[in-house]
């Protein structure tokens, strides 16, 4: 299940994110950059306010001294926040710094952040691992230059969830992020996903918080993490009677046509070193809700695509089978798609098309099974 944290830079906002659904509440001040720290008497000010309702999480400026690292870290913790995050620094000393804060990450949840518009060196997670750290996010510096999806692919973000998921670290993605951006972020399998401009009205991330934008991006998250599993499922037994109907019995068609893309695929030694060209359509029956302009009665067609990117970036396929299943899979883990049409069609093989085709289902629950 992916946790939502809301930055806030007051009580009073602490008090809109809590009462709007937030997981985590993350103390930071936006007019001071990316990852700009509230005073210590401020965040106590906050951490007093939410009194245990909620986790707090703060933000510590790693001192230019390593020396004084651990020092800053334990008087940031004495406030009584359940987390620190801090810009892990790309200079020579940062395995340095890793190493002298492990004491502290005994006592609370230390989150290194790492910007991916600056090349983040991943090559620190192990230590950070080994130092006992409890997760590491992905932020953006620069708010303005763009989101953190225009910075990194959905397959390069899916690598860091997944590398951190071995290393037994949290994974955080953040990074001027946007309503459409939540369910695409979603298959990457985010611990976590932090907002502040989302959260504002009109995106502006030094504006206060907006009770009616916080409550969108509540709504976009799953917060059950049996949800995905019950939701659109078993809508192939309806009809037969087989099941009680869910009461949402309506679909719509979601599809993406005629998406072609190089790709290295085939099972001949030829076609190993090179890209073909392949193409894509697909079509995704999505459980109909009450439509409104906003992104809560959406299914995006960007999902379908991101899915495909993050499976052709594992390198080389034998099998254009292989392809479809794998994406037909992905599609299905969204929790109101009730079956999906995968294509997959190779062009460069013959003067016209050759490829496969498949349709699945998402499965029933056995719970609601009628019995005979």
């Amino acid at each position: 299940m992916t946790l939502m944290l809301a930055s806030v830079l007051s009580r009073e906002e602490a008090e809109v994110a809590l009462a709007h659904g937030a997981d985590i509440i993350d103390c930071k001040d936006p007019a001071r950059g990316a990852l700009g720290a509230l005073s210590l008497a401020q965040v106590a000010d906050i951490v007093a306010a939410i009194d245990g309702r909620l986790p707090v999480s703060a933000v510590v400026d790693l001192p230019h001294d390593a020396a004084h690292a651990r020092r800053a870290f334990e008087e940031a913790a004495e406030t009584g926040v359940d987390y620190i995050k801090f810009a892990l620094p790309q200079t020579p000393d940062a395995g340095e710094i890793i190493a002298r804060l492990a004491p502290v990450a005994q006592k609370v949840k230390l989150v290194a952040v790492l910007f991916a518009d600056l090349a983040p060196a991943f090559e620190h997670l192990p230590a950070l691992a080994l130092a006992g750290f409890h997760g590491a996010m992905l932020d953006t510096a620069h708010k303005g230059k763009g989101r953190l999806i225009d910075m990194m692919s959905v397959g390069a973000l899916s690598e860091f969830t997944g590398r951190c998921r071995e290393l037994r670290l949290a994974a955080g993605l953040a990074g001027a992020l946007e309503p459409p951006d939540v369910p695409r972020l979603l298959v990457t399998g985010p611990d976590v996903l932090g907002f502040r401009g989302a959260l504002c009205a009109q995106g502006d991330r030094r504006a206060g918080l907006d009770a009616a934008a916080t409550a969108l991006i509540r709504d976009l998250i799953p917060t059950r993490s049996d949800k995905i599993e019950t939701l659109a499922a078993e809508w192939a037994l309806i009809a037969r009677g087989y099941i009680e109907p869910p009461g949402l019995n309506e679909t719509d068609c979601v599809f993406l046509h005629d998406y072609v893309v190089p790709v290295e695929v085939g099972a001949y030694a030829h076609e190993y070193g090179h890209t073909q060209r392949v193409r894509f359509n697909v079509d995704a029956e999505v459980a109909r809700l009450d439509v409104t302009d906003d992104m809560r009665s959406v299914f995006s067609y960007d999902v379908i695509m991101d899915a495909i990117k993050v499976i052709l970036s594992g390198g080389h396929i034998a099998m254009v089978e292989t392809i479809a299943e794998r994406l037909a899979e992905s599609v299905l883990l969204h929790e109101r798609v009730r079956s999906v049409t995968v294509q997959v069609e190779k062009l460069d093989v013959a003067p016209g098309a050759v490829g496969v085709k498949i349709r699945r289902e998402r499965h029933p629950d056995p719970r609601r099974i009628k019995p005979n």
